[in-house]
């Protein structure tokens, strides 16, 4: 299953739901805010897995057991009570994955999206978690160590080659719309649209 299907599947409309009545959206900003983040999301993982060190620190983070997938089995339940410890793993998480670019990510998703910054920071909290989630069920199910974890993220991503159009379908769309220059990293376009 790739990102545009989990958004179609129970799972991503139980997370539009949620999303859309912790911030108070309608569900269709919710669903199209979503669909941008996730991206960005699995994107800036992308980068940091780039780096020996970076794909060994994530591979760690998605071989800890909150990391597992199990989260997506009780999604509406945990996002449907209190979420503040789901929000909490999250902003730990996005620090880890943008560092000192996590308010600058903030601000191009809500100037993409005309959503205000005080909810997309909160949004993004709650996505992170659910994208370890999913990429750490993704890692078991493959069976992939810290060197494939590159490969992973593209395939979720859409892959990134224009060959490959075979159903990328949203995610093909939104790396479009977002990666402006087509160098694969839609990081420096969304930072670029804030400069």
């Amino acid at each position: 299953m790739n990102l545009s299907e989990l958004l179609n599947s129970p799972i991503g409309q139980s997370v539009i739901n949620n999303v859309s009545g912790q911030l108070g959206m309608n569900k269709k900003q919710a669903a199209s805010a979503i669909s941008i983040a996730l991206p960005v999301i699995l994107s800036g993982m992308q980068r940091n897995v780039q780096t020996e060190q970076g794909a060994q620190s994530l591979n760690n983070a998605l071989n800890d057991s909150r990391h597992d997938g199990s989260l997506l089995d009780n999604l509406g339940t945990l996002l449907g009570g209190s979420s503040q410890s789901v929000s909490q793993d999250g902003s730990k998480i996005l620090g880890h994955i943008f560092g000192a670019n996590k308010s600058a990510i903030e601000q191009g998703i809500s100037q993409k999206t005309g959503i205000s910054l005080q909810k997309i920071g909160p949004m993004l909290a709650l996505l992170a978690p659910i994208v370890m989630a999913y990429l750490g069920k993704e890692k078991r199910q493959t069976n992939t160590n810290a060197g494939g974890l590159g490969d992973l993220l593209g395939g979720l991503l859409g892959g990134g080659q224009p060959q490959r159009r075979s159903g990328g379908g949203l995610m093909d769309m939104v790396g479009g719309l977002l990666d402006k220059n087509r160098d694969g990293n839609v990081l420096d376009d969304i930072l670029g649209m804030i400069k």
